[in-house]
């Protein structure tokens, strides 16, 4: 549990985006939410509103391996997460960093598509993403988009999400959450696994077209709340309920796919 006198620290590794409702933007917020001091390492950038993806540019591997060393060099950082990578040389450049300097609680939003349909990551880097970062994670986090991405077939039913999750974990990652929002009903069913058990995590769904950045705002508190010391399974069910109140209160800006409320 959190020492209220103790100052947490967490990671993000991402990209930014110029909106402010994805990437390392909403995962400040979100990591201040929760009273974690939040730190940040930059992958890409892009330029992007609540429409869609103007431009991406990747930044060198080396500004990545440097930004990730000042931060763990400097500071107790307990728990970590990763957004848009973008590349496979970036993917192999965090995951050595990962080790290097022995980052715990790593959460891996495998990020590959915005929520416009752009895309994020280049498809040759899925089978790095794989290899590399998923057995240094402590949780991988795939949407439904993802997660059939991973499993290599469609994923639109619970009993396939639960195929995805343990598709995961025989990667390596300590455990997954496969998102089941956009399942069709009445509820937005996430599926947690650990490698032995399931926990079927529901809330009412909201009908809404204000839901961007939720799968970055969704694993940043989980590693925020990581980082505060609490259990895996406690952190994803803090968060479920999080993100749910979250798009509840989305403040309702932009044309398009507008972002949630970090604050909530």
């Amino acid at each position: 549990m959190a020492d209220p006198k103790t100052v947490y620290v967490a990671l993000t590794i991402a990209g930014s985006d110029s909106g402010g409702g994805a990437g390392i933007q909403a995962d400040l917020k979100t990591f201040q939410r929760f009273g974690v001091y939040g730190t940040s390492a930059l992958t890409l950038v892009t330029a992007q509103n609540t429409v869609g993806v103007r431009a991406v540019e990747l930044l060198r591997a080396e500004l990545i391996t440097q930004q990730i060393a000042a931060v763990a060099e400097d500071f107790e950082v307990r728990a970590a997460k990763t957004g848009a990578l973008g590349s496979a040389e970036i993917i192999e450049t965090v995951a050595a960093a990962v080790v290097a300097h022995a980052i715990p609680n790593l959460v891996v939003d495998p990020v590959m598509i915005s929520k416009h349909g752009d895309p994020l990551l280049d498809p040759g880097a899925v089978e790095v993403l794989k290899a590399r970062l998923f057995p240094r994670a402590a949780l991988v986090t795939p949407n439904l988009h993802e997660a059939a991405v991973l499993l290599g077939r469609a994923v639109g039913s619970e009993e396939a999400m639960r195929d995805a999750a343990r598709a995961a974990c025989d990667l390596g990652a300590g455990a997954a959450l496969v998102k089941g929002g956009h399942l069709p009903g009445g509820e937005a069913v996430d599926l947690f696994y650990d490698g032995s058990d399931f926990v079927r995590l529901a809330a009412p769904r909201i009908e809404t077209r204000h839901t961007h950045g939720t799968g970055c705002t969704y694993s940043a508190a989980i590693a925020a709340l990581l980082a505060r010391g609490e259990t895996l399974l406690d952190a994803v069910r803090e968060a479920k309920r999080y993100i749910s109140r979250a798009i509840a209160a989305a403040p309702g800006i932009g044309h398009g796919h507008g972002p949630v409320n970090h604050l909530a």
